[in-house]
């Protein structure tokens, strides 16, 4: 079972950074697709995304800010973190096979009202930023780990 553990908002410094990354699939798209609503085409129809300018099925924008949240919610400041806001947007397409990797970096720091402001850069396995923007969260106060909750296995059909 994994650990994961928070920075309270005492620790967290100026300009301190975390890294979070995974890879897209077709599996991630459809699901995103599926607990969204959005079917666009261009996320789910190969034909369709073929006529597109990007040539081929692209993930969902929001798989992208998906992908900051949970950077925020496992590795800065991590289990207890508040997603208060974000302002993101998408450079370029993701696609099926990309590792997109978000970097955090701390900005600004309300440690009265444990309010922080992350910038968010996120890349792709060619380092071509794919989205960027920034977040701002409500930290915990109190340090934890805890043991990150396995994911239910879903079955597309």
């Amino acid at each position: 079972m994994t650990q994961i553990s928070n920075t309270p908002i005492s620790d967290i410094t100026l300009g301190q950074t975390a890294i979070y990354s995974k890879t897209c699939t077709l599996e991630d798209i459809q699901l995103f697709a599926k607990v969204s609503g959005d079917v666009n085409p261009v996320h789910l129809d190969d034909e369709f995304a073929k006529t597109t300018p990007f040539g081929a099925v692209i993930a969902h924008g929001m798989y992208t800010g998906a992908l900051v949240s949970a950077a925020l919610a496992i590795e800065l400041p991590g289990p207890g973190t508040i997603y208060m806001g974000q302002e993101l947007k998408f450079k370029a397409p993701v696609f099926i096979g990309d590792t997109i990797t978000v970097n955090l970096s701390v900005s600004h720091i309300r440690e009265e009202k444990a309010i922080v402001t992350l910038d968010c850069t996120c890349t792709n396995q060619d380092g071509k930023v794919v989205a960027a923007g920034t977040a701002t969260v409500m930290a915990p106060k109190k340090p934890m780990t805890v043991t990150a909750p396995e994911l239910p296995t879903v079955t597309l059909s």
